[in-house]
């Protein structure tokens, strides 16, 4: 089993180099027949990304779409065209605990699932109303059978991926619209909280519409 690991970055210095480090220890928990390898696309990148993914040793991709369906799409196809069967996405501003990979195993050993949707923790409340944390921890349902989704922690079979089409290329949300597409052609997904990622709780949106701009949204009407 090879497992590419694909990362999207705009304009990520700031938090690259811990993405990278806690994905490199999670290769590193991985059992000898199985072999993982992280990819960078780099979107746009006007800050010092590139050389910090270069420091690193990772491998990499440039483009600049401004788009992250196009620019996941292009990763992982990358991805499947070195050999990955499994791919595991997550983001430049997250950080994934060592057993991340470890537990997308022990699923497919258990239950060959086409898909694996995970959970998030928020990394820190403290540049936020008490208020808004309330909030989310309503709202959010961290348990086995959950049903969010997440692009930081969202990983599928390549066979699948390829078969339904793979991202669209939309500006937002192209991971809800990927696993509506395993949904409508009755791929078996699990909905898990045993695979998690930890992510920014930063409300400067790389993209519209995403986390952070749900965060932003539950910020600003809890403070007026």
């Amino acid at each position: 089993m090879k497992i590419g690991i694909v990362i999207p970055a705009h304009n990520e210095a700031l938090t690259i180099k811990e993405c990278l480090a806690s994905v490199q220890t999670a290769i590193e928990q991985l059992p000898a027949n199985i072999t993982a390898y992280p990819l960078v696309v780099l979107d746009s990148c006007t800050d010092d990304t590139e050389s910090l993914v270069k420091r690193a040793g990772v491998d990499y991709l440039s483009c600049s779409y401004r788009h992250v369906g196009r620019v996941r799409d292009l990763g992982i196809r990358h991805a499947i065209d070195k050999g990955a069967t499994w791919l595991a996405c997550t983001d430049a501003d997250s950080v994934v605990p060592p057993d991340w990979l470890v537990e997308q195993i022990k699923h497919i050993t258990e239950q060959t699932p086409d898909m694996i949707c995970g959970v998030v923790s928020v990394d820190s409340w403290a540049h936020l109303t008490p208020q808004t944390k309330q909030a989310y921890i309503a709202h959010y349902q961290d348990k086995m059978g959950h049903r969010h989704i997440h692009g930081a922690n969202l990983s599928f079979s390549a066979k699948a991926y390829l078969a339904v089409g793979g991202f669209t290329k939309l500006p937002c949300h192209e991971d809800v619209d990927l696993v509506k597409k395993f949904e409508e052609q009755n791929y078996d997904i699990i909905w898990s909280n045993r695979v998690r990622v930890t992510t920014s709780s930063r409300l400067d949106a790389r993209v519209t519409e995403g986390f952070a701009g749900f965060l932003a949204n539950l910020e600003k009407g809890n403070l007026e």
